[in-house]
């Protein structure tokens, strides 16, 4: 066999098909310390990192709470971390962190029917940086699912939908009329279905599902996927179960791409973080972990501040919602009073407080969704 120049480089141009197979190959014959760099691609790689633009798909992620039911399960209300309800009204589904999941999972989305005769689902909007690549290409989306029962949950759909509106201000509620079963929903002005959604059949066993389509929508800016039941004749108690959520390039569903926990989280906190620890539902009773900050001064009543850094850059400038140990919104424990936020940014805030106090310590929230 001729050797190619004196590097002792073969090129692929210069072996027949199939000449190299693995069964040719001595063990260890091909090892990291012998493979150039680069000479691998992503592009080359069944499935190369980076391919999932889902954040949290596999539902592990959920620093609100874990369960949301009356009053914070309202239509286009934000529940596991980047994924938010929508649904025919308020109160149509409870929305917990389940521990129902395929072998594949450590946790699925579980939507449980609280009104009945009402259409509901789950959607996610993808930040137009992380379209790159996407927009004008044909795209997949993927997931495994399963209902408890299909004596009524027997149309579960899953859409592509593109946003040709203002990028990153796109109206989260995209559902202009949700119609007739079997009839896919009205979207709002500069929300358009990529793909022709169907009934996928989803049954009572754990099983995957994908769609596919062509984001082709003249400017379009965002990408939403949206994952609904599309049956208007509902039993209450009745559960869909969603996980390992993907949306990749291509026209094919590539096995799930896992992520650590940390790096989900992370991903997560550029769109909504908490001062409580993870685990503790924003608004609980709880002094732990809250934030501490001397503030030093004497004790007359005058304006006394300082300056506290996000745990990761947010997407944009956040809403700051405060909360005192007693899981009070308006007010930190100590001084009992909000905080005066002068300067807000994507990195940190600045604030200060009128008080005889020389520390300052609460809960908060940060909040930049699409």
């Amino acid at each position: 066999m001729a050797v190619a120049g004196a590097t002792g480089v073969i090129t692929s141009a210069e072996l027949a098909d199939n000449a190299v197979t693995t069964d040719k190959l001595i063990d260890d014959a091909v090892t990291n310390p012998k493979i150039l760099d680069e000479t691998i691609a992503d592009d080359k790689l069944a499935n190369p990192k980076g391919r999932n633009h889902i954040i949290n798909g596999n539902m592990q992620v959920a620093q609100r709470n874990t369960s949301f039911t009356s009053g914070s399960n309202n239509d286009d209300a934000y529940t596991l971390d980047r994924f938010y309800i929508l649904s025919d009204g308020n109160d149509i589904i409870d929305v917990t962190q389940s521990t129902e999941v395929p072998s594949t999972a450590l946790n699925s989305i579980a939507l449980d029917v609280e009104t009945i005769n009402k259409k509901f689902g789950i959607a996610q909007i993808i930040e137009n940086k992380n379209c790159s690549g996407l927009i004008g290409n044909t795209v997949t989306l993927s997931f495994e699912a399963k209902v408890s029962a299909t004596t009524k949950l027997d149309n579960v759909k899953a859409a592509i939908v593109a946003w040709d509106g203002t990028a990153d201000s796109v109206t989260s509620d995209i559902i202009s009329a949700w119609g007739a079963e079997d009839t896919n929903p009205t979207l709002i002005t500069n929300a358009t279905y990529e793909n022709t959604p169907a009934n996928l059949n989803v049954t009572t066993s754990w099983a995957k599902y994908s769609v596919s389509g062509a984001v082709d929508t003249s400017g379009a800016k965002n990408i939403i996927v949206f994952i609904w039941s599309d049956v208007t004749d509902t039993t209450a108690g009745d559960f869909l179960y969603i996980t390992n959520v993907q949306l990749e390039l291509g026209s094919t569903a590539s096995d799930f791409e896992h992520k650590s926990f940390g790096e989900e989280l992370v991903l997560c906190q550029r769109y909504f973080q908490k001062s409580y620890a993870q685990g503790t539902p924003v608004g609980n009773a709880s002094s732990a972990n809250r934030y501490y900050y001397l503030i030093g001064g004497n004790a007359d009543n005058i304006n006394k501040g300082g300056s506290l850094t996000f745990q990761t850059q947010m997407r944009a400038l956040p809403t700051m919602t405060f909360y005192n140990d007693a899981g009070a919104s308006g007010n930190i424990q100590s001084p009992a009073s909000a905080p005066n936020v002068i300067l807000l940014s994507t990195h940190h805030w600045t604030f200060y407080i009128t008080t005889t106090a020389r520390e300052m310590y609460g809960h908060h929230t940060a909040e930049a969704e699409l």
